[in-house]
């Protein structure tokens, strides 16, 4: 009798370890992977950003790109009617808000 309860908590054992890694994998499809997606089509529009570009940063700071600063992974943005130039950081950009045509 006992030998027959062991075997029948062993199999449960089993199902319960499936349950747990569909359960995972799962989270990992609708989760995870999304968002890593997203982070990489993120990080490839900063580093594509270009002179004439019109961006909004993750501040809500408007204007156009004037200048790129690779050393310093930064950029200089003119915003304002005055022209006010701002330096800012490439993971501070939020939007590029340019469609360049030979992207398209």
């Amino acid at each position: 009798m006992d030998a027959a309860a062991n075997a029948g908590g062993g199999m449960s054992l089993i199902i319960m370890l499936l349950v747990y890694g569909l359960f995972f994998a799962a989270l990992y499809f609708i989760f995870f992977r999304p968002q890593n997606k997203k982070k990489k089509k993120e990080a490839e529009m900063r580093k594509n950003a270009q002179v004439g570009d019109e961006i909004t940063t993750i501040g809500g700071i408007c204007g156009r790109i004037v200048a790129v600063k690779e050393e310093s992974e930064s950029v200089i943005i003119e915003t304002g009617s005055d022209k006010s130039k701002l330096r800012v950081k490439r993971w501070a950009i939020g939007s590029v808000d340019t469609v360049h045509e030979d992207d398209a």
